[in-house]
This record gives C-alpha cells, structure tokens and sequence, in this order.
C-alpha cells in the first residue's frame, strides 16, 4: 500500500522468509520510489494474512501487569514462552471457529513481531531491533479450558485451527517510530472490551526478541506475539466466552484494523 492508499503489485511470488531475507523489503520500497509497481484493483479480493506460513510462532504469555492480575497470575521474572502452531495464522477478516467441545474460547489483541533476518545468541537490545522487518495486529485467539484444565501446556488450548488472524498489514519498522507507544483495542458485539498501549508491557519488544534468541534460532518470516492486556473474557465478570455468530474487531495503532466472525467448527 502506498502512501496514497492504493494497493501495489510487487511482483513478487510471496512475502515469506526468503523474501525478507534477502532484502525484499527495500526491492519494494525502491520500486515504489521509482513508481514501478502497477497500481491494482482489490474489489472482491480476499484479504490473506500478510506473509506467508512462518516457521514458527512463538507467544510471550502474560506480558501485560493488568492482564497477569486479571488472569490471578504474579508477574513473571521472566518472558512466559509458548508456542503456537503456523497454520493457526489466518487472514484479518476470515472466519474464527469455535473448537468442537469447547465452551472457553477467547480472544487476545496482541502487537506481532515479524523477523526479517536470522537471530541467534543477540548481544544487545539494538541487534534485537535490527533483526525485526516489522509489525502486525495479531488475535491470539485461546481456549482456556484447553490451555489451564487439561493438563499439560499451553499450546493445546493455543493451536485450534483459525486462533491466529494476522493483519491486514505488515508495517515495516521503519515506519514504528516506538514499538512501545501504540494504543490496541478489542471489541465483541460493538462493545470494547480490551483497551490497552504497549507501553505497559513487563518485556518490550527489544528484550522479548533478545531474550528468545537465547533459546531458540529465530528465522526470517517467523512471528512472535508479544502479549494482551487485560480485557480478555477470562477475566471479565460473567465469563462471556465466545459463541458462533459473536463479531471481533481489533485495531493497533498504525497497523490496520482486523474484523472477525465466529463460526462453529
């Protein structure tokens, strides 16, 4: 997208880990500057997640102090790390379906982080940076009962096809002037019901990515959710879990607007 509005064909096959590995961010943005990218047509277009499947993705759990209140959990000393499975990434507006059997699913506005080169063993917080090629809205949609009462970890309750739409766009970071300074809201029905900055997060961004590449390999194209605030159903009084036929919208700051109906699986 243009700095007009207008969507651009870039020409390339897809926007993955090879793509940002091997400087596909600037291939656009200098064809841009040359006006070199036909201007397209996306009436009656669906809009998919903007990169292809990642590697991974990887979840800081309980990043948020209101959200680690709410959820009767101390706030951690360290980054709470799960993982989440790829094809849970849909696209920003496509269906969201309730798992068979279950009666907790939530939903989670998150700041997504996408990886742009390889990291491993980062030394400082400014190599974490450097190594991000930008940012997304994500809904870590989860189903509690899955993830607390059946035993084992986190990623069961987390893995439930459609519990990742990502978008509608990938914000380079060279247009985030401060990770840490976006305002994230959630709606269910028309009603807010998350309203939150990233500014309060315990880990920022720059600690969240350093701290990951101690323990993991980080690929290009991978995601990492850096947490919600609170605001989820699990915290709410009366429980209002999702049901088909229920409407998310959740928005970052500069990074687009997502709208999701819920279906049943």
């Amino acid at each position: 997208m243009d700095a007009a509005g207008n969507l651009r064909d870039i020409g390339e096959p897809e926007i993955d880990g090879a793509f940002l590995a091997s400087g596909g961010v600037a291939r656009v943005h200098d064809a841009l500057e040359r006006d070199a990218l036909p201007v397209i047509d996306a009436e009656g277009l669906r809009v998919g997640a903007p990169i292809a499947r990642p590697g991974k993705i990887v979840c800081i759990g309980l990043n948020y102090r209101d959200h680690a209140a709410e959820s009767g959990a101390e706030p951690p000393a360290e980054p709470v790390v799960f993982m989440k499975a790829a094809d849970t990434m849909i696209g920003p507006y496509d269906e969201v379906l309730v798992p068979r059997g279950s009666v907790k699913t939530d939903w989670e506005v998150e700041l997504a982080v996408v990886i742009g080169s390889r990291a491993r063993y980062l030394g400082s917080r400014e190599e974490a940076l450097g190594v991000i090629a930008g940012y997304a809205v994500s809904n870590d949609v989860s189903e509690r009962e899955f993830q607390l009462e059946r035993g084992g970890q986190w990623d069961k309750g987390k893995s439930c096809e459609t519990f990742n739409p990502l978008g509608p766009w990938l914000v380079t970071a060279d247009e985030i002037a401060d990770p840490q300074a976006l305002a994230m809201r959630l709606w269910v029905n028309g009603e807010r019901r998350q309203d939150g900055d990233t500014k309060n997060m315990i880990f920022d961004v720059a600690e969240i990515i350093r701290y990951l590449s101690q323990f993991m390999v980080l690929e290009p194209g991978d995601v990492v959710n850096t947490g919600t605030p609170a605001g989820v159903a699990m915290g709410l009084p009366g429980q209002p879990y999702l049901r088909a036929g229920d409407v998310m919208e959740l928005e970052i700051q500069g990074l687009g607007r997502q709208r999701q109906a819920v279906g049943q699986a």
